[in-house]
């Protein structure tokens, strides 16, 4: 009689752990459905309601990058940071380093954005990301690391390579080349702010040549000659 009594709830047990196992794979089964869909219709928001749902469903580290990925493209930098936290480790993905990286940056925090940008130019170093670096170094006034980005970014420019701009109205873009010495003017103004303004300007002279319609070379140009002017007056 006992037996009957034990039996009883380990079958209705077996049956529970079978319905759930079949209900999960339903749902991911669903989801994963769900997330294509999305993905054809380009709803973005949908796209990362379902991957919220696949993460919890199934968690994997590409998932959560992929998460992290679309919140950060979305300009949701905090809720990004969230899911992936803000610590340097030595196991993210390359997705996910640039995910910090950016996100970092975009939430005024240069220091903390820098340590991850270093790791994305030692495991594949690019000019695009040396220039990242040098903003981000003369942010933080470390010159001397700023100006070993900007050699190297200068040293490895093509003709091709354009950056864009942002800050006007209408975003445009200019050779990179001409963005280097854009930085590279702003690290030596830096390093002497009461000296330095010829040797600045010059420098952003030659981007202008490189590239006239280069706003803020013009705009840079402008402060340092205008801040030349009031020292002089005094």
């Amino acid at each position: 009689m006992k037996f009957k009594y034990i039996a009883l709830p380990l079958f209705f047990c077996g049956v529970f752990q079978f319905g759930f196992a079949q209900s999960n794979s339903d749902l991911l089964s669903h989801y994963k459905a769900y997330y294509a869909q999305m993905q054809k219709h380009g709803d973005v928001q949908g796209i990362i309601n379902a991957m919220t749902h696949l993460l919890v469903l199934e968690p994997n580290e590409a998932r959560q990058d992929t998460l992290a990925a679309l919140y950060m493209n979305e300009g949701k930098y905090i809720q990004a940071l969230n899911i992936l936290g803000i610590q340097k480790e030595d196991t993210d993905s390359n997705m996910a380093v640039e995910v910090k990286a950016v996100s970092l940056k975009s939430l005024n925090e240069p220091a903390r954005a820098l340590e991850h940008y270093e790791v994305l130019f030692q495991r594949n170093p690019s000019v695009g990301l040396a220039y990242e670096l040098a903003d981000l170094k003369i942010q933080i006034d470390d010159i001397i690391g700023a100006n070993t980005n900007i050699t190297y970014g200068i040293a490895n420019s093509t003709d091709e390579m354009m950056k864009p701009y942002y800050e006007t109205q209408t975003p445009y873009q200019v050779p990179i080349k001409a963005g280097f010495l854009y930085l590279k003017a702003i690290a030596k103004f830096r390093e002497n702010p009461e000296t330095n303004h010829d040797a600045a300007i010059v420098i952003l002279d030659e981007a202008l040549s490189l590239a006239p319609e280069f706003n803020l070379a013009t705009l840079a140009k402008n402060a340092i000659s205008n801040q030349k002017s009031a020292l002089e007056n005094q």
